[in-house]
């Protein structure tokens, strides 16, 4: 992909899908497969967990972005994923705000500094 950038792909609920699509995130590969889902009452954990490690799985894919009410139910496979690319990232949500405490990313971040780092 020389000469190319990498897409953002959305794990997210109707509301946050909606806006990052009309800020011009979506997109369709090759195979015509959308890098996004939107999550509704009805979409299965299976379903969420599959398409996220499809995401894992495209090489045009550099950030994956899921709202964390929704991580939290794939938390097993976000914390398998090792990889710094694609980079995932849980965001807020307009009826679940964020929990810093719950997010798996920011605290192996935490775990990479001490107190005395910044001093």
């Amino acid at each position: 992909m020389a000469g190319r950038g990498k897409l953002i792909a959305l794990i997210g609920d109707e509301d946050t899908c909606t806006g990052f699509l009309l800020g011009g995130v979506g997109e369709l590969n090759k195979s015509r497969k959308p890098n996004f889902l939107v999550v509704e009452k009805d979409t299965s954990v299976t379903e969420i967990e599959e398409t996220f490690k499809s995401f894992l799985a495209r090489d045009d894919i550099g950030i994956i972005l899921i709202n964390q009410f929704i991580a939290e139910m794939i938390r097993h496979a976000i914390d398998a994923h090792m990889q710094s690319i694609p980079a995932v990232l849980e965001i807020p949500s307009k009826e679940h705000p964020y929990d810093a405490n719950k997010d798996s990313i920011l605290r192996r971040a935490k775990g990479m500094f001490s107190v005395e780092d910044f001093r």
